[in-house]
């Protein structure tokens, strides 16, 4: 069964965390989390399937991404995943919750508090960022059954995104297994390549937000709906072209710095999908907000997820970059 066919089989609204673990746990079943590694050679098809899942439910996508992106990234530095296990990849670091990583015989140890760790009381393992003793970044694998892992309930209250459960884990001599060197998570040239991945899952998304408005016109010809259509259209073939052509670029230099890339289309797919949600919201009214279930959740959904964006001060890193570059066509 391939990927679409899965997702049309599944509800397109999970009422909560352990929903979407289920879910998660079927893709695993079936195969459908073995996407194409970033740079080879099949890049465009990764984002598909990325765009798919987030066309279906943005909380399965939340998980999925984070479940594909960690298990690109320990085949990258050399490690082999559980079979059959389900992660998530936790790289946040606010200033108040830290995890710290110190060795134990041939495995690590874990003390400290990890935020926003989606689908943490669902999932088996988790791929996290811990500072070892001299202060270096180090990725670590860890199992979630285990004592020394407690899944708390706090630090999330979100409505937009909430069944993804991304609450804090506080760690307490847990052990864990080192993934590559320290500093490895972001030299990596898997880094921004994967940072297009989200890009994806906020397009799929759009894309079915749009699907509703093209619906819409169909069932009744409105001429400000439609040019509401047009509008919308426009914005998602921008955002769809600039994803095919990072793919293209990944794949033809897979070990480049695509920093730049991955800056530049996080802010063409953000701020078409923003025209988007604006754009959809202004053509169809109140009703699908009100009446509309799976569209509601989406539409609280999205602007969340969109947030992992750190908007102007993206752009303020992107225009650094560009003062050192030059515009080509």
């Amino acid at each position: 069964m391939d990927l679409q066919a899965f997702l049309s089989r599944q509800p397109p609204d999970y009422a909560d965390t352990r929903a979407l673990g289920r879910c998660l746990w079927a893709l695993v079943e079936a195969s459908l989390d073995q996407l194409p590694l970033p740079g080879s050679g099949r890049t465009l098809e990764r984002l598909q399937r990325l765009a798919e899942v987030g066309a279906h439910d943005l909380g399965l996508c939340k998980l999925y991404e984070g479940h594909t992106d960690a298990l690109a990234i320990i085949q990258q530095l050399g490690g082999s995943p559980t079979p059959g296990s389900t992660w998530g990849m936790w790289a946040a670091e606010p200033p108040q919750a830290k995890v710290r990583v110190s060795p134990q015989g041939q495995m690590v140890a874990l003390n400290g508090r990890k935020a926003w760790c989606s689908g943490s009381a669902v999932l088996s393992h988790a791929l996290l960022t811990a500072w070892d003793e001299q202060d270096r970044q180090q990725l670590v694998a860890v199992a979630l059954d285990q004592p020394g892992v407690t899944v708390t309930d706090e630090g999330w209250q979100a409505v937009g995104m909430g069944a993804t459960g991304s609450v804090e884990v506080t760690f307490d001599g847990a052990e864990a297994q080192a993934i590559g060197n320290p500093g490895d998570y972001l030299q990596r040239p898997g880094f921004w390549q994967g940072g297009i991945g989200i890009a994806a899952c906020w397009y799929g998304a759009a894309q079915s937000l749009a699907e509703r408005l093209r619906t819409h016109c169909a069932q009744r010809e409105e001429p400000h709906a439609l040019a509401h259509l047009g509008a919308v259209d426009s914005a998602l073939h921008a955002a769809a072209e600039v994803l095919r052509v990072s793919a293209l670029a990944i794949d033809a230099a897979p070990l480049d710095d695509a920093e730049m890339l991955a800056r530049r289309v996080r802010a063409v797919v953000e701020h078409a999908v923003e025209q988007v949600i604006q754009h959809v919201g202004h053509a169809l009214g109140a009703g699908p907000y009100c009446k509309d279930r799976q569209f509601a959740r989406l539409i609280a959904d999205l602007p969340v997820f969109l947030r992992q964006s750190h908007a102007e001060r993206d752009l303020a890193a992107l225009g650094k970059q560009v003062l050192n570059g030059t515009w080509t066509l």
